[in-house]
């Protein structure tokens, strides 16, 4: 698929590929892709921020709701979010540093939002659930995906997808991201009145807003400038100032009270302060406490099964979406759309529903936010290796994690999102069979915050079209299965009604 360069500038220009100058080099084909060791590692550290916040996001949702039986995840009668924290961190990162060292490619694997929201708000409630049986069936989700990677299936469906769609799916996950960028540091707010408002009351006030702001226009004065490392520096410059606000104002964390906050001017997810020693021993209790019949015995089979489906559709297209997106940043894509490794990456992803069954955490998949390690210059598993490792040291090391703010990592989804933005110039907006399906995949993942329902409608549409226009045959049989399967998708709240 030929593209126009997506980010001309976005990174220090890659030098010009050499022979290979270590066993790392070869190992990572550092030189074969343009990168270096300290650019490597730099890309992974800028993934490592901007999705760091899914260890204490994560236990937030699933630690902090009781299961049909009132126990909770890890067991016992009250909330052990510390577990849940280390779990998280510890699996995000064993899969980080296995889909870069196997599949050498610089994506990193976290909890899954949605997925985890899925478990905790749908299904442990149900009568007879519990948390162990509800892992048990992400577990069994995991190794459904496996078998469809080991068929070949998984990647039969990735290359059926029309390239323009691949490249739909990529401009929409860029404003996907950017929302959530401007919506976790609060730059956008919901309002009574409308869906969403500038800021807390429909105008930037606050001190946290001002350290967004500061970090966001710093980051693309880099980057314009072309200085190596644009989006780690203004992170860490911007995590600074937030700590030093934090110091002298004492706002402390912002308190949502639907449309009235209670404490508005507070940071959001983080309070940047560094009290205490900075080092804490995990309890990794939530890991194997997992009962792989214990969820179908609660629901029977027909609702385990709708149950493992709305697991396994999500998951399966999530990272297609994600995968496509990192090689379209990194340039990682050939001629025909093709990535390296891609066999390797989608085994590495299926492990992650499977291994976050088992370490009760909720089902791993690929996180988009390695697109913003990518943007910083990294091109190979090295990236993802680092990211890897940083995860696995906050399982001591949580008490520094929890020092950077939304309003200070935030603003390299921004960042990611303008320049993944600029690969929409290579879709022919003048035929409507292209349009249409593209339109449909680019707005509706902001809009619905969901990239599979922005995939789901690009390709239902896609087939309706190309069907009313008498172009059946020029449909690949998969985009048929595709489209049924996300029909199914769209329908399932009405399907787990009638089943469950």
């Amino acid at each position: 698929m030929q593209q126009a360069d997506p980010h001309p500038s976005s990174a220090p220009e890659a030098p010009t590929p050499v022979a290979p100058r270590s066993g790392l080099d070869r190992f990572f084909h550092l030189s074969e892709r343009g990168s270096t060791v300290p650019r490597e590692i730099r890309g992974g550290l800028v993934t490592f921020f901007s999705m760091c916040y899914i260890v204490v996001l994560n236990p937030l949702i699933i630690g902090t709701v009781p299961d049909s039986q009132g126990n909770y995840l890890g067991g016992g009668t009250e909330p052990n979010l510390a577990a849940v924290a280390a779990g998280t961190a510890l699996v995000a990162g064993l899969l980080s540093v296995l889909m870069g060292a196997w599949a050498k490619f610089p994506l990193a694997l976290a909890a899954g939002l949605g997925l985890n929201a899925y478990l905790a708000y749908s299904v442990v409630s149900l009568p007879g659930m519990t948390w162990p049986g509800a892992m048990g069936l992400v577990a069994i989700s995991g190794l459904l995906i496996l078998v469809l990677v080991l068929t070949g299936f998984r990647k039969a469906v990735f290359d059926a997808v029309p390239p323009f769609m691949k490249t739909a799916i990529s401009v929409g996950i860029g404003l996907f991201i950017a929302f959530i960028g401007l919506y976790n540091a609060r730059f956008v707010t919901h309002a009574a009145g409308t869906p969403v408002q500038l800021g807390n009351d429909g105008s930037l006030t606050g001190w946290p807003t001002l350290v967004f702001v500061v970090g966001l226009i710093l980051m693309f004065v880099l980057w314009v400038r072309k200085v190596p490392g644009a989006i780690l520096i203004a992170i860490l410059v911007a995590t600074a100032l937030a700590v030093i606000l934090e110091a002298v104002k004492g706002l402390g964390a912002y308190s949502d009270g639907s449309f009235a906050p209670e404490n508005p001017s507070g940071w959001s997810m983080n309070v940047p302060a560094l009290e205490g020693s900075p080092i804490a021993l995990p309890d990794f209790s939530t890991l194997f406490h997992v009962d792989l019949l214990g969820g179908i015995q609660a629901v029977g089979v027909i609702g385990a099964f709708v149950i493992v489906f709305s697991l396994l559709l999500a998951d399966f297209f999530d990272t297609m979406g994600t995968m496509v997106a990192v090689a379209a940043e990194g340039d990682l894509l050939d001629e025909k759309g093709d990535i390296p490794y891609s066999q390797r990456i989608l085994v590495v992803d299926s492990l992650g529903a499977f291994g976050g069954g088992i370490g009760g955490v909720s089902s791993n998949t690929s996180f988009v936010e390695s697109t913003s390690g990518v943007a910083d210059g990294a091109r190979t598993g090295l990236a993802a290796v680092t990211t890897g490792l940083a995860f696995l040291l906050t399982t001591f090391l949580a008490p520094l994690v929890e020092a950077v703010p939304y309003e200070a990592a935030t603003p390299a989804l921004v960042m990611v999102g303008f320049l993944m933005m600029t690969t929409v110039t290579s879709i022919d907006f003048r035929d409507p069979e292209i349009a249409i399906p593209a339109f449909l995949t680019i707005i509706l993942m902001p809009f619905a915050y969901s990239i599979t329902v922005g995939m789901g409608a690009g390709f239902v549409m896609y087939v309706v079209i190309r069907l009313v226009r008498g172009k059946a045959r020029e449909v690949h049989w998969l985009m048929y299965v595709i489209a049924a399967l996300f029909i199914a998708y769209f329908l399932r709240g009405a399907i787990e009604g009638l089943l469950l």
